[in-house]
């Protein structure tokens, strides 16, 4: 639940045990789709288990949850969900620019934005030791809510008492202590970050009409941002790449994304030496490592006509999602393919696979035919229930399957 207030949508709750005792087999059941569901979301989740769930391990479980936490405190730093961060830039290269900067990086230049109008000097570069002074909370919110100022707080000393009169400024705009004095004095990162990140959800101080706002009319809108676009950004994402992806036609952008997805799917086969990690200044760079991508795509037997390193340089929708469906099922069959001791070597094909889904299915006594993968009977999703539960019988609630006779019901 945790999960879906950081990212909502993430989780069907009807697919988590709720009843007031569980089965160790039902505990398992929710930490493992607690796990698969945080690495979709973007936290790292190296070496932690469901057992470590089981055990309680504090470390370990208060890392995942300060992860969550973090997403969900900066799940509005974008230009989709506050389109007046636009403010922040000159012109639709800075825009660009702005798009594929990682949250964090965004509440940043947020921050200095704020506090040059409010005459600071200084340029903060982090949320440990350039606030810990307290001397930018206090430009800061001086100029996001001068109503509520004390003019004491500047001219205090103590950095200690400084820092309780920024959060007593804080209290009286209404947001919610994330740490105390001694966090911002001693320069804790993580409390710190949770702190502005919550002042600018409280009051960002952006004009409601930004004089650039004509540079978003290029933006994707919601019914442009497709299933298969969610889909694809959730499995990346789920690979554990040190780049957390936002938006996949923007974040791919430079390449780097789809290079390191590809080193995941199959190791060795990007030729790092050539590449140019972020952040990319120079155009041709991005367009190096776009060819390359296209490249190593050819080599995997990808079918790549009239696809160039500069279409994904443009973000051309289209062209990106033709690309990662191939590259998620060559994944997939990857996978399969270390299962071929179970086929005697036989290398496993498409057919084999819609063999096996078609034999299960009817195993069950199931109704449900599939043809091919592109079969249009497979849209109201009778068939991949049935497959679920000749797998494992008990992962299915059939009360809530309906015939799928309407666009909802298929939902």
């Amino acid at each position: 639940k945790l999960i879906n207030v950081a990212v909502p949508g993430t989780i069907d709750e009807r697919a988590i045990n709720t009843k007031r005792v569980l089965n160790p087999w039902e505990r398992n059941e929710n930490h493992t789709l607690c796990l698969n569901s945080a690495k979709a979301i973007g936290c790292t989740v190296v070496n932690i288990g469901t057992q470590d769930f089981i055990e309680g391990r504090r470390h370990l479980v208060l890392g995942l949850i300060s992860q969550i936490i973090k997403i969900q405190l900066l799940a509005d730093l974008n230009l989709k969900k506050t389109p007046q961060l636009v403010e922040l830039v000159d012109d639709s290269k800075d825009v660009e620019e702005l798009m594929s900067l990682p949250p964090e990086k965004i509440l940043l230049r947020w921050m200095n934005f704020q506090l040059k109008k409010a005459g600071y000097k200084r340029i903060v570069t982090n949320f440990s030791t350039d606030v810990k002074d307290g001397e930018a909370y206090a430009h800061l919110l001086n100029v996001l809510a001068p109503e509520h100022s004390n003019p004491s707080t500047l001219s205090v000393k103590d950095p200690l008492e400084r820092a309780k009169l920024i959060l007593e400024h804080a209290d009286r705009m209404g947001c919610k202590r994330y740490l105390t004095a001694k966090d911002i004095v001693e320069g804790s990162p993580n409390l710190n970050l949770a702190f502005v990140a919550h002042v600018f959800q409280h009051r960002n101080g952006l004009s409601t009409q930004a004089k650039q706002i004509s540079f978003l009319e290029t933006l994707p809108d919601d019914t442009q941002i497709s299933r298969e676009e969610r889909a694809f950004r959730f499995w990346i994402n789920s690979l554990g790449n040190s780049t957390y992806i936002n938006n996949v036609f923007e974040d791919v952008r430079n390449g780097w994304v789809l290079l390191e997805t590809l080193d995941k799917v199959s190791p060795g086969i990007v030729h790092w030496k050539i590449a140019t990690k972020p952040p990319i200044k120079m155009p041709f760079r991005k367009v190096e490592n776009c060819n390359q991508v296209v490249k190593i795509g050819k080599q995997l037997k990808f079918s790549l006509v009239n696809i160039a390193g500069n279409d994904i340089v443009q973000g051309n929708k289209k062209l990106i999602l033709a690309y990662l469906w191939q590259l998620m099922r060559f994944n997939i069959l990857q996978l399969l393919k270390n299962l071929r001791f179970h086929s005697h070597g036989k290398e496993i094909i498409d057919a084999d696979i819609l063999e096996w889904a078609n034999s299960k299915v009817r195993s069950l006594g199931g109704q449900s035919h599939m043809d091919s993968f592109k079969d249009k009977s497979l849209s109201d999703g009778i068939f991949f229930l049935e497959l679920l539960s000749s797998v494992q019988p008990r992962v299915v609630n059939w009360s809530l399957v309906t015939k799928g006779q309407t666009v909802y019901c298929i939902l």
